[in-house]
């Protein structure tokens, strides 16, 4: 019987039934697939209240973003303006204006609440 992962010992027992399912070829909505959607439920829900990941800060998130589009840290000076806004936001030098932050989302889609938190 599945229930709330309430210690770290329940939770390496969860993470270890969970891979052991997920080894096997299971078939769709089985006994044995439902046990495994609940156990991720259970163990994500573990793990947001015990492991929290901190959203990463504006410049890591456009750093991150270019990155996966394969662009160099100068095409930000297309998308802003002036190259010495790149270099300074970059460096933290210079915090971003919402016009800015609005050109980030719609260009790069970057999510807004991504752009606006402190650095």
């Amino acid at each position: 019987m599945l229930k709330v992962i309430k210690t770290e010992n329940e939770y390496e027992l969860a993470l270890e039934k969970a891979y052991l399912l997920m080894q096997k070829d299971l078939d769709l909505n089985t006994e044995q697939t439902d046990e495994l959607d609940l156990l991720t439920l259970l163990i994500e829900h573990y793990e947001e209240s015990h492991y929290p990941i901190a959203p990463p800060s504006p410049i890591e998130a456009i750093k991150f973003r270019l990155e996966q589009l394969g662009k160099a840290p100068s095409e930000l000076s297309k998308i802003l303006g002036a190259r010495s806004r790149q270099s300074e936001i970059l460096s933290g030098k210079r915090k971003l204006s919402l016009s800015m932050i609005r050109k980030l989302h719609e260009i790069l889609n970057i999510p807004a609440s991504s752009l606006i938190g402190a650095y």
